[in-house]
């Protein structure tokens, strides 16, 4: 089968869900306002900037799951869909996405964003496969600890060389669609790499390789 892979937050959506459920944790009250938007902000800015310490922020951004009910938090989250994630989805992205169903190819999201927060967005856009972060669960709470390997920079490599492997398959003909230099890893394994609404490092770097750069973006 032929992989057409899609990062998640900036690419197929306007924005960075990981950040979105910060931002609505905040408004809800359900985490301190002031010290936590700060620190959410500055991850954001250090992921931006390529200098994200992600064992740091995932320490950060899965504490909160780890001190509430299961049942209060799918309610949360079924919230954040509405107001956040709602507004971030692409009409381009959509067609981007049924282009290579018609082509017959398996399409697949891979986000260093935790399971938690992208598993609805995944289903909402009709993509089977998830490889994202995998927050630890023990006896039906999450414990605010990671499971296995962050999907983030090289880790994306990591983890879908596992799934390639789990699955007989392999990355000949593959896509991968990402608006990010954090992803530079995968991006340089595939066959069609594709820069979408890129970060400046990642323009330039598609640019000089000649990689097609698209926007997505209405």
């Amino acid at each position: 089968m032929t992989l057409a892979i899609f990062d998640l937050d900036n690419t197929l959506l306007a924005g960075d869900s990981d950040h979105a459920w910060g931002e609505f944790l905040v408004e809800e009250g359900i985490v301190d306002a002031e010290t936590y938007r700060k620190s959410n902000d500055r991850f954001y800015q250090d992921y931006l900037n390529g200098e994200l310490d992600i064992l740091n922020y995932l320490g950060f951004a899965l504490q909160p799951l780890s001190i509430h009910s299961m049942d209060k938090l799918l309610e949360w989250r079924a919230t954040f869909m509405d107001k956040k994630v709602q507004p971030m989805l692409l009409q381009k992205a959509e067609a981007l996405l049924n282009s290579h169903r018609e082509r017959g190819h398996t399409l697949m999201i891979i986000t260093a964003t935790n399971r938690f927060v992208t598993e609805p967005i995944a289903n909402i856009l009709n993509i089977e496969h998830l490889i994202a972060t995998e927050p630890e669960m023990v006896n039906g709470r999450y414990t605010g600890a990671i499971a296995g390997t962050p999907s983030f920079q090289e880790g994306k490599v990591t983890r879908l060389n596992d799934w390639l492997s789990a699955n007989d398959e392999t990355l000949e003909g593959a896509w991968f669609y990402s608006d990010s230099h954090n992803d530079l890893p995968l991006l340089k394994k595939v066959t069609n790499p594709i820069a979408v609404d890129p970060d400046p490092t990642l323009e330039k770097h598609a640019r000089n390789q000649g990689w097609d750069v698209i926007t997505l973006r209405e």
